[in-house]
């Protein structure tokens, strides 16, 4: 039998995730580019996600995860939905998806360590390079957005 410490999220069993489109209410959302010591989507830009801790509820993980990656607090956060993701690597996550007001001001690179770069963007200026799922998510949400930018 594995140990917990073992089993890998997403290939081992489902992987339960939250994403979360963080914008400042002016018209910008914010994205980080991934660097190397990230576990996948090196060097892409991408915008926040993270896994659920066992016995954490996913709006508690919507909270630690935006402050871990942009040491801003969440001002509000409105569910969007929920995804079933299966990767190109072989991975199966279900994503619970957010869009989350923050202060543009507080906003700051939380996990140097793991992100290369965060920046604020719009619809029309996204850098290239984007994190394989951004796309899906952007789609599937894209009348929901445009009511946060």
């Amino acid at each position: 039998m594995r140990e917990m410490n073992d089993i890998r999220h997403g290939f081992d069993c489902i992987g339960v995730s939250v994403t979360f489109f963080c914008y400042d209410g002016s018209g910008r959302f914010v994205m980080a580019q991934r660097g190397p010591n990230c576990r996948d989507e090196h060097y892409r830009w991408c915008i926040g996600s993270g896994g659920v801790e066992l016995g954490e509820g996913i709006w508690d993980a919507v909270h630690r995860e935006v402050l871990e990656e942009y040491g801003a607090p969440a001002k509000q956060i409105t569910s969007l939905g929920f995804r079933d993701v299966h990767r190109d690597d072989g991975s199966h996550w279900v994503s619970f998806d957010f869009a989350v007001h923050v202060d543009g001001n507080a906003v700051i690179n939380a996990e140097p360590e793991k992100l290369l770069d965060v920046g604020w963007f719009t619809f029309e200026t996204m850098p290239a390079n984007l994190h394989s799922q951004l796309s899906n998510f952007m789609t599937r949400y894209a009348s929901l957005l445009k009511d946060y930018v």
